[in-house]
């Protein structure tokens, strides 16, 4: 597991630091701690640094920077949004910091996004502190429940066109996420052309994330393909993503989206290419 520190270099100055490894950690130097606060559910501070921004962490994790999140945001998102045939009704698990939510919202075809979280304080902080992230909180279409996402998926009375897993580390709560029988009740809420993405860490860092919640979606849907791309903040800097689908090749998009800043439908095709240490990895 992560935490975070902040320590004191020189005078007047002070660095956050994640710990991805025993040998590996992330440091930013910091204008000021803006909040930090013990949820019920975790720690969560939200800072200013001098090289990304407004930075926020849960458990000690850096979850998005303002300078990077984009990155991470845009390909959680837009991969399924434009490979679906027609995504209506979007479901999204975590995310309370409202990044995915921005940009699901961005695709004028979409009449209906749950947004599940577990942790209300996340939001309420997104909402005050992240207002570049949670400017879509606001939107008709968006529909936004602070709850175990078991205990919705379990008595959902509606049935979802794509889901997204925007989850912390598969540690503790979020832990059961990660798994076929959570894939399972998820694909009982799907339509039968629905798609899935969740996050799958970095190779570098946790392949076994990777390739052990590839397997497990392996189990449960037909398709499942893996895509990647860059994200600094995130252990390495090398991030893979998970997507499974009941019908349709989720590698090939079939319609745009505007006012993006890294996804777009070539890097989409691109990022399903994987290099050979990758692929070697996940057979």
């Amino acid at each position: 597991m992560s935490e975070f520190v902040v320590l004191p270099k020189r005078k007047n100055e002070a660095w956050i630091s994640e710990f991805s490894t025993e040998n590996l950690k992330l440091s930013l130097r910091i204008k000021n701690i803006i909040h930090v606060e013990k949820t019920p559910y975790q720690d969560l501070l939200i800072a200013d640094s001098y090289e990304y921004g407004r930075v926020l962490l849960l458990d000690g994790a850096f979850q998005l920077t303002e300078r990077d999140e984009f990155c991470y945001s845009e390909m959680m998102s837009h991969v399924a949004l434009c490979s679906h045939v027609n995504p209506e009704k979007v479901l999204i698990i975590g995310g309370g910091d409202g990044a995915i939510l921005r940009e699901v919202m961005k695709h004028q075809n979409v009449k209906r996004c749950v947004l599940i979280d577990i942790d209300e304080r996340v939001i309420e902080c997104s909402k005050k502190y992240l207002p570049q992230q949670s400017v879509a909180f606001n939107d008709l279409r968006a529909d936004v429940k602070c709850m175990d996402a078991n205990k919705f998926i379990q008595d959902a009375g509606e049935k979802f066109d794509v889901v997204i897993i925007d989850s912390t580390d598969p540690v503790d709560f979020a832990a059961t996420l990660f798994q076929a029988k959570f894939y399972d009740a998820v694909r009982k809420i799907m339509n039968d052309d629905g798609m899935l993405v969740e996050l799958t860490e970095s190779p570098f860092v946790d392949y076994k994330v990777m390739t052990q919640a590839t397997k497990q979606m392996r189990e449960v849907f037909p398709i499942v393909k893996n895509y990647w791309g860059a994200v600094p903040t995130y252990p390495s800097g090398m991030w893979t993503y998970g997507i499974a689908s009941l019908k349709t090749d989720p590698s090939l998009p079939v319609r745009e989206v505007q006012n993006t800043r890294y996804y777009t439908n070539e890097i989409h095709k691109a990022s399903f290419i994987l290099p050979p240490f990758l692929k070697e990895l996940l057979s």
